[in-house]
């Protein structure tokens, strides 16, 4: 209990009126940034190997065109996650990944999963 009788973190305007609770992030928008962050150097180090997989026997135009679909969709991932590693880094309380950006997010991680397979196959 606090001074003034109520609970500790609440923030209460008048006597006997009960508030919310006050949110303590603590380091989870730290985790948060700090895994987009890994996030985007696995991006970096699978695209760099797909490219590398589709230029090894030599220089083709299917293998052009797969290094170029693969860099296309890395920048488009680098792009999302700079964003939402400045949102983090930027705000005490960050707003939420926004449904377009998540979608956006997977679909290009999905494309690059694609783009590996075929790569393998």
């Amino acid at each position: 209990m606090s001074a003034d009788g109520g609970l500790p973190g609440r923030a209460c305007s008048r006597p006997g009126e009960v508030a919310e609770p006050v949110r303590d992030p603590g380091l989870q928008p730290e985790r948060t940034r700090l895994a987009w962050r890994r996030t985007t150097l696995s991006g970096t180090v699978a695209a760099v190997l797909a490219m590398k997989t589709a230029l090894h026997g030599g220089v083709s135009l299917a293998g052009t065109v797969v290094c170029a679909l693969c860099f296309g969709l890395w920048l488009g991932f680098l792009a999302l996650a700079h964003r939402r590693i400045r949102v983090l880094a930027t705000s005490t309380e960050p707003a939420s990944l926004a449904p377009r950006h998540a979608t956006a997010t997977v679909l290009v991680t999905v494309a690059l999963a694609v783009c590996a397979v075929a790569l393998v196959f």
